[in-house]
């Protein structure tokens, strides 16, 4: 009987937490902002979503949440009665791949670097999975305009991807920029410091002063701000190296605020990623690097 009542029990805490998990998506409204006649930035909960819209039909960069899906269908209609053809992943995170299933049942071409793919596919479903992957870069031809995709290595992750639209000047970088904020650099997918750096510097390479940037999480970006997000980054490594050079702990660089204190002040530490957090992590990868 004891047996039984656990069972129910646990039978109703997973239906309770299911119900959770779609309920915090409930009030979640899709803000979309105009960047060029045919490019767009849609902002829900998650990664922020780039949309290219014309005559081909739509692409966009990443999908967020599966229970968003509908939400984000609904935005894309206001801007474009074409379907969604393409769909690009960033990389593997769950707020940037959520929705794969959802759209790839519809129809969409869903395309990532190879080692997305590795990592999706032992949790997901066919539909939610990459058909077309790359190992280095690709280019797709979509509305009028060429679309770079490039892989920077072991970043953010190990799969990420920045999307450059050549014609409308707008550049969407995925997770290896977060504007105004600490990163979240996911070490155990392949992430880096210094991979992230260089995904940085990558980017700008590709930029002007009229670039128009979608960070992965943040307000619409520009060049400016890009580059004080790397300025932060370099600051950051050579503080943690410095620290680690004084044959300092991973705890002690944790607890040395003096390390992180001009981009505290800033509010870097609002979010997901905290003050202290962001010192393990710079720890953690140089230390190995």
């Amino acid at each position: 009987m004891k047996l039984l009542k656990s069972i129910s029990a646990l039978f109703f805490f997973l239906i309770s937490l299911s119900h959770n998990a779609q309920g915090r998506f409930d009030k979640v409204t899709i803000e979309t902002t105009k960047l060029t006649d045919n490019t767009y930035m849609l902002v829900g909960a998650g990664g922020n979503i780039g949309v290219s819209v014309g005559a081909d039909g739509v692409l966009i960069i990443d999908d967020q949440f599966a229970p968003l899906s509908d939400k984000i269908i609904s935005a894309l209609k206001k801007l474009s009665n074409q379907p969604v053809k393409i769909v690009v992943n960033t990389h593997h995170h769950g707020d940037h791949t959520g929705g794969n299933e959802n759209f790839g049942n519809l129809g969409a071409t869903i395309m990532a670097h190879d080692n997305v793919k590795k990592r999706l596919k032992d949790k997901s479903p066919a539909a939610a999975l990459p058909v077309i992957t790359f190992n280095d870069k690709l280019t797709v031809q979509m509305n009028g305009e060429a679309v770079m995709v490039i892989h920077v290595d072991n970043a953010h992750t190990d799969g990420d991807a920045l999307l450059y639209f050549t014609e409308s000047n707008v550049l969407h970088t995925g997770d290896t920029y977060f504007n105004g904020r600490y990163p979240y650099i996911d070490l155990n997918s392949g992430g880096s410091v210094d991979g992230y750096i260089n995904a940085v510097k990558t980017g700008l390479m590709l930029i002007n002063d009229e670039t128009k940037i979608i960070p992965g999480h943040g307000e619409l970006s520009n060049k400016t701000e890009y580059e004080t997000f790397l300025k932060m980054l370099e600051t950051l490594k050579a503080n943690v190296l410095a620290e680690i050079k004084k044959g300092k702990t991973e705890d002690d660089v944790a607890a040395n605020t003096d390390i992180t204190k001009t981009y505290d002040a800033l509010d870097y530490g609002c979010c997901f990623i905290t003050s202290e957090k962001i010192r393990r992590t710079f720890y953690k990868s140089l230390k190995k690097e």
